[in-house]
């Protein structure tokens, strides 16, 4: 048997519709509410920010929602994307188990966020709207929607969380390649990054900032619409194709997950992967072990409330029911994992809720660890927020080794690490630490939560 194994399908197969996990829920999601009312939101508060094709994928309960010709013809230039069977890694570590992995890394972005812009980026063109705007954290989502907005004729602008626009320079240079402009958050250019910087000047930054800023932004310019790159119903909506083809990779490998594995940082990659997968477990039926992975750093899913809160530090942004660290939360900078949001997908948060999936955090250099060997066995660099994904898949694959199972884990590698060599090269010369947020801080933070 040769030692890499991919499992490809053909354009004609892939998925012409999304998986909406809404419709399959125990209970229905919990509204949103209106930051200054406290009452559930109405499409109409929405419709400062979003367009209407957007707002009504939001709200859905439809179960399957039809991808667009146009998106399908977009998406045929890297999807569908492989899977493959990691058999240099398991025999790297000496395990039964069988591992594959869902490589996204093939988007012309290197990562699974070209899913998402795409569609929104048309979405808003159709609508009339003339300029997106956003916030990104590693530079990952800014560089998607940059590519998706000159594809649509679309200006693009870009809030990008301040140590990130310091530690990745190349992703900026990515969007700036492509049109959009890169402001580092928080800004002079808003009146909350003014707030912000008024009372800590040398402040690192955060997405909760950086969302602030481009809300802000968009909600004053009525040509100008607001994209966010996970959390939101309708991007782990977009999401989904990675696991409706995943399924029938699957398939075609004669293999039924025991163990599916994903990054969380707002949930969209995980949610990908994993959604098509638990309908049954959601109506008391079976299913694999799902494992949602976050970095002891930014520990929202083993560590948060489920709670209402604002998405954002200006509480500009709906309320929401999620897991949560509070809206201040700011990460610390000499963080490199990524997966820095205070707060998880309501849908992510509400199945962790009803017990179908499990939450586990891992420390930095155990990610960079499992990222180095997984690129030894594999050659691919992972990046880094994937890498926490991968440092399970191989736990889990040791434990196999322990107890002489035989089982088939399944994890989804959003990203290549091209990008992300700044972090590597902090790696290998020491740089990097452990750190696990502390227990009085994140007591601190939860104390300031909104009650509703």
């Amino acid at each position: 048997m040769p030692d890499t194994i991919k499992y490809v399908l053909s354009e004609d197969q892939m998925p012409k519709f999304w998986y909406n996990i809404a419709a399959d829920l125990p209970s229905p999601p919990p509204a949103p509410l209106h930051p200054g009312t406290g009452q559930p939101i109405s499409p109409s508060d929405l419709g400062a920010i979003f367009p209407a094709p957007i707002i009504e994928q939001e709200m859905s309960m439809e179960r399957e929602i039809e991808i667009p010709t146009e998106i399908r013809n977009i998406y045929r230039q890297w999807r569908p994307s492989p899977l493959y069977r990691a058999r240099r890694l398991e025999k790297a570590l000496d395990t039964p188990a069988k591992i594959y992995y869902k490589y996204e890394g093939v988007s012309p972005a290197g990562s699974h966020k070209t899913n998402s812009a795409f569609p929104q980026a048309f979405y808003n063109k159709i609508s009339g709207i003339k300029r997106l705007v956003t916030e990104t954290g590693a530079g990952q989502w800014g560089s998607s929607l940059s590519m998706a907005a000159e594809a649509f004729g679309l200006e693009c602008l870009v809030y990008m969380v301040k140590v990130s626009f310091s530690q990745k320079p190349y992703r900026r240079a990515l969007m700036e390649t492509f049109g959009a402009k890169v402001i580092a958050s928080p800004s002079e250019t808003t009146a909350c990054g003014r707030e912000i910087l008024a009372t800590s000047p040398d402040s690192s930054g955060s997405l909760g900032m950086a969302i602030s800023e481009a809300v802000e932004v968009a909600a004053h310019d009525p040509e100008a619409s607001y994209c966010l790159g996970s959390v939101l119903n309708h991007v782990l909506l977009h999401q989904t194709i990675i696991g409706l083809e995943a399924k029938m990779q699957l398939e075609l490998a004669g293999a039924a997950p025991d163990i599916l594995i994903g990054c969380t940082g707002g949930g969209s990659n995980f949610a990908g992967l994993v959604f098509p997968f638990l309908k049954e477990k959601l109506r008391g039926g079976g299913g694999p072990r799902v494992i949602a992975v976050e970095p002891k750093a930014c520990p929202s899913l083993t560590k948060g409330l489920y709670a209402y809160d604002y998405g954002d530090v200006s509480k500009l942004t709906p309320l929401v029911k999620m897991n949560t660290l509070g809206s201040g939360f700011v990460p610390p900078g000499f963080h490199a994992g990524g997966l820095r949001y205070h707060g998880m997908a309501p849908l992510v948060s509400q199945v962790l809720q009803h017990g179908a999936i499990e939450a586990t955090s891992v420390d930095q250099l155990e990610v960079f660890q499992s990222a180095v060997q997984f690129a030894h066995a594999e050659c691919i660099v992972p990046a880094p927020e994937s890498s926490h994904a991968v440092a399970i898949a191989i736990h889990e694959a040791n434990l196999c080794k322990q107890s002489g199972e035989t089982k088939n884990i399944v994890f989804n590698l959003s990203g290549h690490g091209h990008f992300d060599m700044q972090a590597y090269m902090d790696y290998f010369a020491g740089k990097l630490v452990n750190y696990a947020y502390p227990e009085q801080e994140i007591a601190m933070a939860l104390s300031s939560l909104p009650s509703v």
